[in-house]
């Protein structure tokens, strides 16, 4: 077969529209391109940035996430709690120590290990390992945001 033999297909030999011939033609004068700057000129194409609003509002915008709303604990293992050698612990004491690095940070408290000797922990919450732990020793486990939470 010869690319002459070849059937024409309609499909493929559709007209492009003239643009820019005469009034008569429908898409005369301007050519469908308004009137004047950048955009009617050729070889103008503004980048997706650019575009006059904020490329991150041409995004959608899809479900939620709380995760700016929750609350971070300081971690502090029970363990080392026991190597401070105190009586009485709280959260100054854990920032002196370098447990914690910031005292406006609340405090969690993590068990996993069993006390030889009693002691008494303030801090905002206790995991319920470690606040069995603690009084299994003798000792308290004050939870500071417990007591907020109740008033």
């Amino acid at each position: 077969m010869k690319l002459n033999e070849l059937p024409k297909i309609l499909a493929w030999s559709k007209d492009t529209k003239r643009r820019g011939k005469g009034v008569g033609s429908g898409n005369g004068k301007t050519a469908g391109r308004g009137h004047k700057g950048g955009k009617a000129r050729a070889g103008y194409s503004p980048a997706p940035c650019c575009c006059g609003v904020p490329f991150y509002r041409h995004l959608p915008v899809r479900g939620f996430s709380n995760g700016k709303f929750r609350t971070k604990y300081a971690i502090v293992n029970l363990q080392d709690l026991i190597a401070l050698q105190l009586d009485t612990i709280d959260k100054y004491c854990m920032q002196r120590s370098g447990l914690i690095r910031d005292g406006s940070t609340p405090v969690k408290v993590l068990g996993g290990f069993e006390l030889d000797r009693q002691i008494t922990v303030i801090a905002d919450k206790f995991s319920e390992s470690a606040a069995a732990a603690i009084e299994r020793a003798g000792g308290k486990a004050v939870a500071l945001l417990a007591c907020v939470q109740k008033e």
